[in-house]
């Protein structure tokens, strides 16, 4: 190439090219917290997100022995907001135990069978194989003040409703009311102490 042929046209343009600031080339960065980003695109979102969750039912038959010397008992629930999904945490004493989580037409009262009203589109059961009382003294270890509304969940992407739906036999039930049929993804995690956890979390698209 001979470079005493390149115009002054030419020459102009590389110039103003290479005035343009480096930034202007740099990838948007994302801002605002974890649970609410707040100018993130939704492509950009969606393409962060855990990918491989399903709606099938989550079932661990685990149980731990009754004759453990902390039997495991349900103690709390709560909730929380992500940037990709809804959170839903069941408190446990005395370690992890198994769990039967799926979506159903409807969610029932363990025991008596009474209809379990929640809001939504659709209704997950969550099943967690420990009582909501100490099997040795029969001591309550879990009470609801307002059993239909067991967190707030106002303003959540998909959680529209969480329900107590009783504790019999060794096992409690939860309903979770959520805006559509929505993958989800269960599992424990271990502590504080000899506690554990049970973690619900629900998509916030498909």
């Amino acid at each position: 190439m001979n470079i005493h042929r390149i115009s002054r046209k030419t020459i102009l343009a590389a110039l103003a090219v290479m005035a343009v600031p480096a930034a202007a080339f740099a990838a948007p960065a994302l801002t605002g917290s974890s649970t609410a980003p707040q100018t993130a695109s939704a492509t950009t979102t969606a393409a962060s997100c855990p990918r491989g969750w399903g709606s099938l039912p989550e079932v661990n038959n685990h149980v731990r022995s009754p004759l453990t010397s902390v039997p495991t008992t349900v103690t709390n629930v709560r909730s929380g907001r992500h940037a990709c999904y809804d959170r839903l945490v069941i408190d446990l004493t005395g370690g992890a135990t198994g769990y039967d989580v799926r979506y159903v037409s409807s969610v029932r009262q363990d025991g008596s069978g009474t209809l379990v009203p929640l809001r939504g589109g659709s209704r997950l059961q969550i099943v967690v194989r420990a009582p909501a009382y100490n099997i040795n003294t029969g001591k309550t270890t879990y009470a609801p003040r307002n059993p239909r509304e067991l967190t707030n969940v106002a303003g959540y992407s998909t959680f529209r409703q969480v329900a107590f739906a009783g504790s019999f036999e060794g096992q409690t039930t939860v309903g979770l009311g959520v805006r559509a049929r929505l993958p989800f993804r269960v599992f424990t995690l271990t502590g504080p102490g000899t506690g554990a956890r049970l973690v619900v979390d629900v998509a916030h698209r498909w």
